[in-house]
């Protein structure tokens, strides 16, 4: 994917969540959200936990070569099990924090890592904490993916207008649909989507009725395995 539209994507979902969660009472930080057991702070917290492991991969040194990609990323495997599912559950309700002090981390988190990532040569490989060397751009999407995913869920718990935001709903356009036969528009178009409707049906937020399983079947989209 290309470098510099990731890294758009990547500042403006994560300024999209700040702007939005900016002011919020604090009984809305209480509320529940699709992803139990998580409050609204919790989930918040697992946002930021997770943009913020970009920091300890920089500092590590580089891999030889990536072998796994974004998409590859969210396979089905150990990662997701129970076990796994559980620990991510645990770090972020402990990470949790009163609204303002989770805002300022998140702030200063996405830029620390957004400027670490403009300085860093083209190619450059990092490895997750799952072991897998991926080009930094790949990984980036997968930040990406978190921050435009679980912006909706946030959004959906505050009774807030998705706040998903262009570049980020392209990159994850040529995530899903990397077809390049497949018109993204044409798709929402038939189906009677809007973006974010399409990326809640896409990564099992809304269940799908038999016609959109058909329909998404034949443009090849992308299952991501999300925990």
């Amino acid at each position: 994917m290309d470098r510099g539209a990731v890294r758009q994507a990547f500042a403006a979902e994560a300024a999209a969540v700040e702007k939005a969660l900016t002011g919020i009472g604090e009984a809305a930080w209480r509320r529940p959200t699709r992803c139990t057991p998580w409050t609204v702070a919790e989930l918040f917290a697992h946002v930021v936990v997770v943009v913020g492991r970009l920091d300890g991969m920089l500092d590590a040194p580089a891999p030889a070569r990536a072998e796994v990609t974004a998409a590859g990323y969210y396979r089905p495997d150990a990662r997701f099990a129970p076990t796994a599912n559980a620990d991510r559950i645990a770090l972020a309700r402990d990470r949790a924090a009163d609204g303002p002090a989770l805002l300022a981390e998140h702030a200063r988190t996405w830029r620390d890592a957004d400027r670490r990532c403009r300085a860093e040569p083209d190619g450059r490989v990092v490895r997750t904490r799952h072991g897998d060397p991926m080009l930094l751009t790949d990984f980036l999407t997968t930040r990406v993916v978190e921050l435009a995913v679980h912006g909706l869920d946030l959004a959906d718990a505050l009774d807030h207008d998705p706040w998903l935001t262009e570049p980020a709903a392209d990159l994850l356009d040529a995530l899903l649909l990397a077809d390049g036969d497949t018109d993204p528009d044409a798709v929402r178009a038939e189906l009677g989507w809007d973006r974010p409707a399409f990326l809640r049906k896409a990564t099992g937020r809304t269940p799908l009725d038999r016609t959109e399983q058909d329909v998404l079947a034949r443009t090849g989209l992308t299952w991501l395995t999300l925990g």
